[in-house]
């Protein structure tokens, strides 16, 4: 019996992540973008020094983040009485007691996985924007800042965040402290970062030598 055996990848080939259609690949010039023909999905969308853009918006989010974690996200006010919260003294309410694998889930979810997919980001970036061969276990770190991606909730945080201050502000008197803005300014930033970033090209870069 013969057997036919897989010596290389297909370089010719792209497939969508979105529904699994494979095309042929042909690569767009800058500004321009390919899409799967079957579910619309975006394959491909270089721009011109996205790199650098993307590297000085992960700085920006990494220090937001960092600062939003720490400084006062909301205070409220009942009876006179007023008390300030940060995210973290939030996420870790409970660690005392038997929730404590919530509230460490909670932090994780809206500040260590967000600051740990920026950070893996920027050690993949950074060799490939100054053209050098990648870091060392570079296509590693990236691929695994794509698969915590579904789990950076930092936006979703916010938005649980609003909905409940509407409910509660009949109760109590509540102003916003200087991290919810920043937490509202850094979901923007994910926003535009993840607009930015072709992951095609930076798969494609990811395939020069690593450096010995």
């Amino acid at each position: 019996m013969n057997e036919t055996h897989i010596t290389g990848l297909r370089t010719d080939l792209i497939v969508c992540p979105q529904c699994d259609a494979a095309w042929s690949l042909e690569r767009p010039d800058a500004g321009q973008r390919a899409v799967c023909g079957r579910c619309g999905e975006v394959l491909i969308e270089p721009r011109r020094k996205a790199g650098k853009q993307i590297i000085a918006l992960s700085l920006a989010i990494a220090i937001l983040i960092l600062a939003a974690a720490l400084f006062p996200f909301l205070t409220i006010s009942v009876s006179g009485a007023t008390n300030s919260v940060s995210v973290l003294q939030a996420a870790l309410a409970f660690s005392d007691g038997p929730l404590v694998l919530l509230s460490l889930a909670t932090a994780a979810l809206i500040v260590f996985i967000p600051l740990a997919r920026v950070l893996l980001s920027l050690y993949v970036l950074i060799p490939i924007v100054r053209d050098q061969p990648p870091a060392r276990y570079a296509a590693k770190a990236f691929r695994l800042s794509e698969a915590l991606r579904p789990w950076s909730m930092a936006e979703i945080f916010v938005i649980g965040c609003a909905v409940a201050l509407i409910k509660i502000s009949d109760l109590a008197e509540v102003s916003f402290g200087p991290a919810f803005w920043m937490f509202s300014t850094l979901v923007l930033l994910v926003v535009v970062n993840e607009a930015y970033l072709c992951r095609w090209s930076v798969w494609n870069a990811l395939n020069k030598p690593a450096r010995s």
